[in-house]
């Protein structure tokens, strides 16, 4: 008798799909996690709670500052309005934290850059006269 030419089937054994199905849960709770889930709610709020919140962060991060200044900032992140925190951390180091709530939780520039935070004449209204 000749043996066979095909090749033998090779049969997975049951703990081999448990694994591939764990993996793959895996990988969806990493991706959820480091994306924000899509049923995340975006908001705003008033600007002493921007400022509250701000002034949280910076005391649970230990961080010394010397003031935070809040302003709304024209801009929007998923169509809810961003507001700038300017926070000064000594001469002459001022940061801007722009900012939104997620799910009722700060959510800065810092943490996504996905929020836009570039340079903006939000709360300025004073001209400037030059003299001379």
């Amino acid at each position: 008798m000749t043996p066979d030419p095909r090749p033998a089937r090779r049969v997975l054994r049951p703990w081999f799909y448990g694994l591939l199905l764990l993996c793959l849960v895996g990988a969806v709770i990493a991706y959820t996690s480091a994306t924000g889930s899509a049923a995340a709610t975006i908001t705003t709020g008033s600007l002493a709670r921007f400022h509250s919140a701000v002034v949280a962060r910076m005391h649970s991060e230990r961080l010394r500052f010397l003031w935070v200044a809040c302003v709304r900032s024209g801009n929007r992140f998923r169509g809810v309005p961003v507001v700038r925190c300017n926070v000064d951390f000594g001469e002459p180091h001022i940061v801007a934290y722009c900012s939104v709530f997620r799910d009722g939780r700060l959510l800065t520039s810092e943490d996504d850059p996905a929020i836009p935070c570039a340079h903006d004449n939000a709360g300025w209204s004073d001209p400037v006269v030059t003299y001379g």
